[in-house]
Order: C-alpha cells, then structure tokens, then sequence
C-alpha cells in the first residue's frame, strides 16, 4: 500500500480546489456535502491537515480515520472535530473498492470568528481537541438536529451577504458546540461502563502512585501524563468527570490528596511539615494554602478540631 504525501490546506478554497468542488461561496466558511466530492478515496492512507476549524459527520464503510497513531471505525456516523494545525487521515481498506464519504463537514476559518464571541470561546470546548476515538456518537435525532443547523448556516451565506450574516452564522455555530457539549455529557452517562471503567482504571493509577513515594520523588502527577497512561486526551478524561463527579480532573487529583493529608493529620504523629513533605510539597506554605482553599481550615486547624473532645 503507497503512502500519499502530508497534503496541507491553507485556506477553505485550497481544500475545495483539492477536493474537486467549485469556489467556496464564502471565503471564511463552508458546509463540504461528501456525496458531492469528485474526488474519491482510494486504497492507501490520505493525511491532511487544514490551517482551520473542520466539524464533520462523516460515514464511509470500510474505512478508518485516524488523528495521528489513534483509529477509529466511523461506519455508524458519528460527529468529531478538528482544530487547526491537527493532522487528520482516513484509511480505506484494501480491496474494498473506490468509497465516497457521507454526511458534510463545516469548514471555519479562524478569520470568521475575529472579534466574536466565539474567536475566545471556541477554546471552552475541549472536544477539538478529543482523540479520534473519542468522538460524539449520535442518535437519529441528534444527527437530524445538527444537520438542520448545517443547512441553515449553508443558507444564510448562499442568501446575499449583509451585515447581518456572519452574526447569525456564528450564532449557528455556537448553537451547535452548544448541542455537542450537551450530547456529550449525555455521552459520558449512556457508556455507563465504559465511563466508570476510565474512572476505576484511574483511582488504581493514582492509589498506585501515592503508595509508591512517587508523590516525595515526583510531586502531584500532571494531567497529561495521567491521560496518556489512560489512553485517553486530558480534555476527554475532564469532561467525562466532570460529568460523573463534578470534578475535572485537576480538581480530582487535588481531592484525593486532601483526603490523603486529613488522613494523615488524623492518624500519624507526624508533624505539618512532615506531611507536607510525604505528599509531595517542597514548600509548607503551598501546601497549607491547598489545604485550607479546600477545607476552610489550616492543617494544624483541622487535626486540632478532629482530636478535639465532643
């Protein structure tokens, strides 16, 4: 199987040249119908990477799309999203034939969102930058919903363009993340199992770590590091969390070392200091600012209080 050569868009009219699709209507945003490509996929990898924001439901039978060393089977149709800079391929397996895609893809420009609400708040929603495998899976009516919004984002930059069009566009897109982030916390309750074998997979992680000594050689394990060990991106395992425990993940791992410290204050002779050592702090002060932020009391406050007569 031929690799093909990294092919890389700059803007939305390189790709649909590319792609062998007319002149965008828009210069800044595009919805690309898959059906409508003339350009198919053949047997071998294709890598892309667009200088621009992709949101796409795609289906293509016998094929993976990959972001990097990560793939996934997209034959059900499901939704993802891309930010830019990131390197997207898709797979066709050998012998299965010239495939077109399905579904339809919005292609934003960074240049749109300039001086919008969402030129900041696009960077709230952490799935674009979620694995591949991570994708939004969609029910029938959630993928009717969000193909609606499409069509009206299509309509209003083929209508005449006035000032009033790039704000009604960006209120359609912003109603879409809006839609995505909604349908993933739906996401993280419906695979259950899924979700609660992530979280079960993390607490043996850390109770591993912390009855290591990692914590004295290493301090607190960072977030990307504990999301590799997972196998999952650091915004996937915050999100889904976030969405079992109210938690990110930062969040988490500061919890589970105050229940480690209080346990400690309550059941060691050890003195503040020590403990703020054991767990990792190189300096007290941090330490019992955490602890405080999180308890209201000092560490001397609350082992004071718990060893107090009722």
């Amino acid at each position: 199987m031929n690799s093909k050569p990294l092919q890389r868009f700059k803007t939305i009219t390189e790709y649909h040249r590319a792609a062998g699709l007319p002149n965008p209507e828009h210069p800044l945003i595009s919805v690309v119908h898959m059906s409508e490509l003339t350009t198919p996929l053949g047997e071998g990898p294709i890598n892309i990477i667009f200088d621009f924001f992709s949101i796409a439901m795609k289906r293509v039978d016998n094929a993976r799309f990959r972001y990097g060393q990560q793939a996934s089977d997209f034959d059900e149709g499901v939704l993802f999203f891309m930010s830019p800079g990131q390197v997207f391929g898709i797979e066709v397996e050998k012998d299965s034939g010239v495939q077109h895609p399905e579904g339809w893809m919005i292609l934003i420009h960074p240049d749109l969102l300039w001086n919008t609400s969402l030129a900041k708040g696009i960077k709230q929603y952490e799935f674009f930058n979620y694995s591949v495998y991570e994708a939004l899976h969609l029910s029938d009516t959630e993928k009717q919903m969000l193909t609606g919004i499409t069509q009206h984002i299509e309509q209003e930059y083929r209508a005449n363009i006035d000032r009033f069009c790039e704000r009604v566009i960006i209120a359609q897109l912003e109603l879409i993340l809006t839609y995505s982030e909604r349908f993933y916390q739906r996401q993280f309750i419906t695979r259950r199992v899924a979700s609660h074998q992530i979280v079960s997979r993390l607490e043996d992680l850390l109770n591993d770590y912390f009855s290591s000594g990692e914590l004295v050689r290493n301090g607190l394990p960072g977030v990307t590091d504990i999301a590799a060990q997972l196998n999952i991106s650091p915004g996937y395992l915050s999100g889904l969390l976030k969405s079992l425990t109210g938690q990110n993940t930062q969040q988490h791992l500061h919890h589970k070392l105050i229940e480690l410290a209080k346990e400690k204050l309550s059941t060691t002779p050890l003195s503040v200091s020590e403990i703020a050592y054991e767990l990792g702090f190189e300096h007290l002060q941090s330490f019992s600012k955490l602890f405080k932020t999180k308890t209201k009391f000092s560490p001397l406050e609350f082992r004071q209080s718990f060893n107090s007569p009722s």
